[in-house]
């Protein structure tokens, strides 16, 4: 059975792990993550902008019209408006590393859970494994993140959404801005409680090294007469 402190710590590290797996969960299913502000004008004397707001599978663009008549707000699926293109490339990208990232997230939350319970004599079942797994869940993030905040504003997405929807209106369009929303923001959150994870991991083994070298002290400053007996 594990000693108590082995047991608070890996349980201490099984909650910040099933922390950061419920995050990911929430990032990804909550289409807010970011709204583009869009200018606009056509042919027939109406102007105003478009606020289209979308996460990674779903969206919603609402026209706010300075004068004319606007269209009906629109959903959208993301994936299904985008053509074959380096928006839509980036964007898939960015889905499959924070699954990579729920993936990571769930064994981080079983091996510190079976940890707490258990002895394991694998490394690959103990804390370098834990580890291991956090580190590649703190890449994922922070590459969907870059690549994410990348499509948005080099790759023009919310405008290249926008043209797609009202394709067949002849909109001109104008300046364009952007406000990132929680869901993006709470990427942070994960990269916080993976970091967390890895911290509780490091003083569990530096006290284990210690705990072995206090060990090994007695037999060191033991006579050696003593030592054959």
């Amino acid at each position: 059975m594990p000693t108590t402190r082995k047991t608070l710590m890996f349980l201490s590290g099984f909650l910040t792990s099933l922390g950061a797996l419920v995050t990911v969960c929430v990032v990804l299913a909550i289409p807010q993550w970011v709204t583009g502000k869009i200018e606009f004008s056509d042919n027939r004397f109406s102007n105003g902008s478009i606020l289209i707001t979308y996460g990674l599978f779903r969206g919603v663009s609402i026209q706010d019209m300075s004068s004319g008549l606007g269209q009906p707000d629109l959903a959208f699926e993301v994936l299904t408006i985008l053509s074959n293109s380096s928006q839509k490339s980036l964007h898939t990208a960015v889905i499959v590393l924070l699954f990579l990232s729920l993936f990571t997230s769930l064994l981080s939350s079983g091996l510190t859970f079976f940890n707490s319970v258990s002895n394991p004599y694998q490394t690959w079942l103990g804390p370098t494994s834990v580890f291991i797994w956090n580190g590649l869940n703190v890449a994922f993030v922070l590459v969907a993140m870059i690549l994410f905040a990348a499509n948005t504003q080099a790759n023009r997405l919310s405008l290249v959404l926008s043209s797609t929807l009202y394709l067949m209106q002849g909109y001109t369009y104008g300046s364009t801005t952007h406000t990132y929303r929680y869901s993006f923001w709470l990427m942070f959150l994960i990269l916080c409680f993976n970091v967390i994870t890895i911290t509780i991991m490091f003083f569990y083994q530096k006290a284990r090294y210690h705990r072995k070298q206090e060990h090994r002290k007695p037999m060191e400053n033991a006579p050696r007469d003593g030592i054959l007996f």
